[in-house]
């Protein structure tokens, strides 16, 4: 245990810092679960595009206050946003797009 006065008061604020960061760092894996999981869901896309902007707000809040390093944030949000992009670029599957080779086949045939 520390005898000066202002190393005592450091392991005080140093103790609040540390469990206000911890605060913050669990709010950004809580905001990133959240985002990822409404993503994997099908039926959530138009909430999930909220969702991601509001978990990049608080990446870069977090980033700001010195919490994450920056670096660690860029790296957050780029898989995010690979995740999003990946869902929006997916390919929709109809039936009139199965149907067009089988009519091709039979005209390669004649």
């Amino acid at each position: 245990m520390a005898n000066i006065k202002s190393a005592k008061k450091r392991i005080k604020t140093n103790a609040k810092k540390r469990e206000i960061n911890l605060a913050h760092k669990s709010k950004v894996k809580s905001y990133v679960k959240k985002a990822v999981t409404m993503l994997a869901d099908k039926s959530e896309k138009k909430n999930a595009a909220e969702v991601v902007k509001q978990t990049i707000k608080v990446i870069d809040t977090v980033a700001r206050k010195g919490v994450i390093h920056k670096n660690k944030a860029a790296r957050l949000k780029s898989r995010l946003a690979k995740k999003v992009n990946k869902i929006l670029s997916a390919p929709k599957k109809s039936k009139a797009a199965k149907a067009v080779p089988a009519a091709a086949e039979t005209e390669v045939k004649a």
